[in-house]
């Protein structure tokens, strides 16, 4: 990292610490916790809610003390093995408060699951999931919380996301210490529908962007860990719109908590502001069970079972397109009219087991999980289009009509099937030995492709084949004449059988040190992962790899500012190939993929401030991440499609902060910025540049005659290219409000900047991806009143969104037309258009 940019982040740093000024005066909550009979429980947990490294555990007389930042209102919760939880909220009206806990015994361990892990990473940040429901998007899922945190979306129709430089298949995503999937043989944001996890069902959400310990698995960017709720009582909640509804339900039966979601979704209201016109029939339905069973009454063992089932089919009938480019001086239009069809879907089951058993000092869990997807995929679209020339006088007789240019046809055909499925068992440990905490796991993993493609199209370029034969007219001697072969622009057909085994293990230890100086904590870890890979039934030999490395960071708190971490984090990080990296742009399965390499460095600080009396939270994160052994991908639309080869490496660098608190009294809000740089350098992409006599560039096929003499040629070597996910700049901010006398009214505004990725032309050549998108600009707005406010057993909330308020057109991919000359131009495909929606939802 620059220097320059180390100033940049320490005067932010500063700037936000001087804001704030010192922290108000000290508060402090002092106390014990005892059992119903007054007996004291050392070793008790007393969190602090949405502030849980303020969070103590008790001394050997069941004693502890907190100081808080500002008076509050403040929530506390002391929980204990073996016994129940208690809370306790209030607001200071002097320097110290006293309060004792008692804790009723004979209470499940699910209340101190999250003390139990014995800490707050300082590499993980905690999202509240509750506010996934409350963003006003299309999207509609998990993925909206993260608008809270240093991620970046392309596009409102999925719920992919980038990290810091990296694509999507980067990212790790758990549910339940459990790695989840996408589907394969998506192309577009129209045909994913829903993600993995049930918003409604979710109970919490970590996420680190980078530097992340040992106990993750092996991916190059970030990881999303989220755990489903174990309920405490019995509720439910429905939710409807015009995009879909989805019911949730929580019981407890005895010895078993079930926690139960329905999900609905149809996005036709929403795709109808799409430029292609014509009929939307995208249905999604997905039903989940969570249930928990503790056999032996609050005792150390819990069985758990996950059990997930999604159908999801997408169908579109084309009709007609009508896009206008351009600048308001020379706009041009592209008309199409469409014939056919196009059909997706895709069935997942998921299905998982877990025995843990718990104790004050341990904790223990083998889980067995499996999860299998059939995915099918079938177009046949004929189209016809025509660009024409714009009139842009307002005065004239055919103002915005225009004449024709370019005219030509295509069909693409595709019959595409993908049935996959994933076993894994896996043992993991946590366990507190004095004054370190050293948490191990180990676990298998066997993967098993069957996959068929099938897809092709031809091009018409105003009434020529393209690519065009050569001709054979003109010779006398038809032997003279050349053979000619008419070749399709784009062909695949594979039928690839595949089996992959991996194994890892990893083991990490946490301890702490307090000094006068500060707090000091420290992690470290290491992680290892065998992969073997067999690409056909008939290979004599498998393609196996050994790879780990050591992870650390170092957390410090200095005694003269207790509201303030310095921490570090870094270390290596593999990436073996899925399924997808190694399917290259043919269609084939490589054997000979390797695992792509990342070391992160990562140094941060958190500072917890008030101003004018409301809290306030500030993080700021530098970044630098060193990339080897990299496969090169080209993105269309939500598809990533691979090269599968290691031939490039590169780098990815940049700056996150983050600002949450309340912007306005008594609410919360998120602000967001970041800058990156992330660049690759491919080892055999150098091409060739020609010359004339006069040394003026020569464009074969395009420059003709006497100028067209080539005299010389130059090999070029591109270097350093922008990687398909350097958005150098992101901003996001959600911003609550509530109306002051009556706060049943609310309001939350959600903005999302992005500034252009690269995109080059249809070639493959990855050199030739320098090209900007324009920037992805998105404002929704949600306005909702709260119901049943003055009723303790049930509540809900109806609402009006207003998707892209400001109705912008925001750019996805783009489509390459050619002219009568042979000139290609970029046509963007835009996104959604503006759109309100109603909502419902109830809890009682």
């Amino acid at each position: 990292m620059k220097p320059r940019s180390c100033r940049i982040l320490l005067a932010c740093c500063l700037g936000m610490m001087s804001a704030s000024g010192a922290w108000a005066q000290g508060f402090f909550l002092t106390g014990d916790v005892q059992d119903t009979q007054g007996t004291p429980l050392p070793g008790a947990a007393v969190l602090v809610k949405d502030h849980l490294r303020l969070g103590v555990t008790t001394d050997a007389e069941g004693r502890y003390s907190i100081e808080f930042p500002h008076a509050g209102p403040w929530t506390v919760q002391a929980s204990f093995v073996g016994h129940g939880s208690e809370s306790w909220s209030w607001t200071f009206e002097r320097e110290r408060v006293q309060h004792r806990f008692r804790l009723k015994p004979g209470t499940n361990l699910q209340e101190a699951e999250v003390v139990g892990d014995g800490r707050q990473d300082v590499t993980v940040q905690r999202i509240d999931p509750k506010l996934a429901g409350k963003v006003p998007t299309p999207r509609g899922t998990i993925e909206d919380a993260l608008l809270q945190a240093p991620v970046n979306f392309t596009s409102e129709l999925s719920s992919a996301y980038n990290v810091r430089g990296g694509s999507f298949d980067e990212n790790l995503v758990y549910v339940n210490d459990i790695e989840v999937y996408r589907p394969f043989l998506v192309r577009s944001g129209q045909q994913e529908g829903l993600s993995f996890a049930n918003p409604d069902m979710v109970d919490r959400i970590e996420f680190s962007a980078g530097g992340f310990e040992a106990k993750y698995g092996d991916k190059l960017s970030s990881v999303l860990d989220m755990h489903y709720r174990k309920p405490t009582e019995a509720k439910t909640r429905a939710t409807a719109s015009a995009l879909g509804a989805q019911l949730q339900h929580d019981n407890v039966l005895g010895p078993v908590r079930m926690n139960v979601g329905l999900r609905y979704r149809n996005n036709s209201y929403i795709l109808s502001t799409l430029d292609e016109r014509g009929e939307y029939a995208p249905t999604y339905l997905d039903g989940q069970c969570y249930l928990t069973w503790d056999p032996d009454g609050y005792g150390p063992w819990e069985l758990q079972a996950l059990g997930v089932y999604g159908r999801n089919d997408y169908s579109f009938l084309p009709a007609t397109r009508e896009t206008n480019i351009g600048t308001v001086n020379q706009a041009a239009r592209l008309t199409v009219y469409y014939d056919g069809r196009e059909e997706s879907g895709y069935e997942t089951g998921f299905g998982a087991l877990a025995a843990e058993r718990r104790t004050e000092q341990s904790r223990i869990r083998f889980i067995q999980s499996v999860f299998q997807t059939a995915e099918r995929e079938s177009f046949d679209v004929l189209g016809q289009y025509f660009l024409s020339e714009l009139e842009r006088d307002p005065g004239g007789d055919t103002f915005d009509e225009g004449q024709t240019f370019g005219v030509g046809g295509f069909l693409q055909h595709g019959r595409n099937q993908l049935w996959a499925r994933v076993v894994s068992s896996a043992l993991k440990g946590s366990h507190i030995l004095e004054q370190h905490h050293v948490e191990w796991g180990i676990k298998h993993r066997i993967e098993t492709f069957d996959d068929v493609v099938s897809e092709w199209n031809v091009v018409d370029s105003a009434g020529f084949f393209a690519p065009h034969p050569a001709d054979n007219l003109g010779y006398l001697d038809p032997a003279d004449r050349p053979n000619q072969i008419i070749a399709l622009p784009y062909y695949v057909s594979e039928h690839n059988l595949v089996s992959a085994h991996r194994s890892t293990a990893f083991v990490q230890d946490t301890w702490a040190r307090e000094s006068v100086r500060g707090d000091l904590r420290v992690h470290v870890g290491a992680r290892v992962h065998r992969w073997s890979v067999l690409t056909h039934p008939q290979a004599s030999t498998r393609n196996t790899h050994l790879v780990g490395g050591p992870r650390a960071n170092v957390s410090f708190v200095p005694a003269s500012m207790a509201q303030t971490v310095l921490r570090v984090s870094g270390g290596y990080y593999y990436q073996p190939p899925f399924y997808r990296e190694m399917r290259g742009l043919d269609g084939r399965v490589r054997d000979d993929v390797a695992p792509q390499r990342a070391i992160h460095a990562v140094a941060g600080v958190d500072h917890e401030f008030t101003s004018k009396g409301r809290p306030f939270k500030f993080v700021g994160e530098l970044f630098w991440k060193d990339l080897d052994n990299l496969i090169p991908y080209e993105i269309e639309n939500v598809r990533q499609r691979y090269y599968a080869t290691n031939n490039a490496s590169g780098y990815a660098t940049g700056v996150d902060m983050m600002l949450n608190g309340e912007f306005i009294p008594g609410v919360q809000s998120w602000l967001r910025m970041s800058a990156l740089r992330t660049e690759e350098d491919l080892v055999d992409d150098s091409y060739e540049e020609y010359f004339n006599a006069d040394e003026l560039q020569v464009v074969p096929g395009y420059h003709s005659g006497p100028y067209a003499n080539i005299t010389d040629t130059v090999v070029v070597l591109p270097g350093m290219i922008p990687r398909p996910a350097d958005q150098r700049f992101s901003f996001s901010l959600l911003f609550q409000d509530e109306m002051p006398r009556n706060p049943d009214y609310k309001v939350l505004l959600s903005l999302f900047y992005g500034s252009g990725l690269p995109y080059g032309p249809p070639s493959f050549n990855r050199y030739q991806d320098v090209l900007r998108t324009p920037a992805y600009r998105r404002v929704d707005v949600g306005f909702s009143r709260a119901l049943f406010s003055d009723e303790a057993e049930r509540d809900g909330l109806v609402s009006i969104e207003v998707f892209n308020l400001l109705g912008i057109n925001n750019t996805i991919n783009h489509n390459w037309i050619q002219d009568v000359n042979g000139r290609y131009y970029a046509v963007p495909n835009f996104l959604t258009g503006r759109r309100l929606n109603l909502k419902f939802t109830v809890s009682f």
